[in-house]
């Protein structure tokens, strides 16, 4: 059983992590201050917000960087909290590139991507040795980020693939079996774990990829999957609650205004969780990890495009360091 499951689930959920973190520091080293700046000046309106949140999410594969860097923005006055709320809503559909391109079952080439990417960043190393002297130019640095990035990639992919290696182990183990029954049944349960353990590791594309291989084995069930998937979208909001802590009003407004977003976003959509699965199905028959991906995507769109109109309210125009809610 240890090694059946325990190892693999560790070792699988580890790649997934570290794979994202690198792909993340990557992009953000190479477009961390070009991005900061490009935001400030690119949300003229919640909507231009709202591409732009979209945008930068699905560049820098982590919506809570971008989050982060909004309630930044807003501490030091830069954003009104009309545009914040747009990049915010905009963040929760740029995450989905990730399980989306995980969907295609690229895990088969995993291994290759991160070979390649391993080559390439060698050679932008030892290109910087050659020309010590002297600062690697431009070009190279952007090679050795991208290289940077498709390695972080190629590691989610493995650990992707190695999750789903579990799912046998899984099925025949009468203990997992039981907790999925329980979570079918009981699709709270779903949301809850999805949150907290989105909340704990702090990335809620890493948890959905967990359940998208498990459906792909057939060891949890695609309604199960999108249960975690609402509570994933919850539980992303405890890093920028976090960084609000000890900033201005405005900043806090901003986390809390996601959490209150995402929250009744779950709410909403909780009931609708079958119709959420039939619409995933007609998109991807047979392809229970597909589905999960699908109706994440759905979810996201549905509820960003609902809350948007939201933005447009007047009172909301005002810098975020002066309007009486921040």
């Amino acid at each position: 059983m240890l090694t059946d499951i325990v190892v693999p689930s560790l070792l699988g959920f580890a790649l997934l992590l570290s794979g994202m973190k690198v792909m993340e520091i990557a992009l953000q080293r190479w477009a961390g201050q070009r991005l900061s700046l490009w935001v400030a000046r690119s949300t003229a309106t919640p909507l231009r917000g709202f591409a732009v949140g979209t945008a930068a999410s699905a560049l820098l594969q982590s919506s809570t960087a971008v989050t982060v860097l909004t309630i930044g923005f807003v501490n030091a006055g830069w954003l009104t909290l009309s545009r914040s709320f747009g990049i915010i809503l905009g963040t929760n559909v740029g995450t989905c590139l990730t399980t989306e391109l995980m969907s295609l079952k690229l895990h088969r080439f995993g291994f290759s991507i991160f070979a390649a990417a391993l080559v390439g960043w060698m050679i932008t190393a030892l290109l910087y040795e050659v020309r010590i002297a002297s600062a690697p130019s431009k070009h190279a640095l952007t090679l050795r980020y991208v290289c940077l990035a498709f390695g972080g990639f190629g590691l989610l992919l493995l650990g992707f693939k190695i999750l789903q290696s579990m799912g046998p182990s899984l099925q025949a183990s009468g203990t997992f079996d039981a907790l999925m029954r329980h979570a079918a049944d009981n699709p709270v349960w779903g949301v809850l774990g999805g949150a907290a353990l989105t909340a704990l590791v702090h990335s809620s594309a890493a948890v959905i990829a967990l359940s998208m291989g498990l459906a792909a084995t057939g060891a949890l069930s695609p309604e199960a999957g999108i249960a975690i998937v609402l509570g994933a979208n919850v539980g992303t909001c405890f890093t920028g609650l976090v960084a609000s802590i000890g900033g201005g009003r405005g900043g806090r407004f901003v986390a809390l205004s996601q959490l209150a977003l995402n929250s009744a976003g779950a709410l909403l959509f909780y009931p609708l969780i079958g119709a959420l699965h039939a619409a995933a199905a007609a998109i991807s028959p047979g392809d229970p990890s597909a589905q999960i991906a699908h109706a994440q995507t759905l979810f996201n769109v549905l509820c960003s495009l609902i809350a948007l109109p939201l933005a447009y309210l007047p009172r909301w125009r005002k810098p975020a360091s002066i309007s009486p809610s921040a």
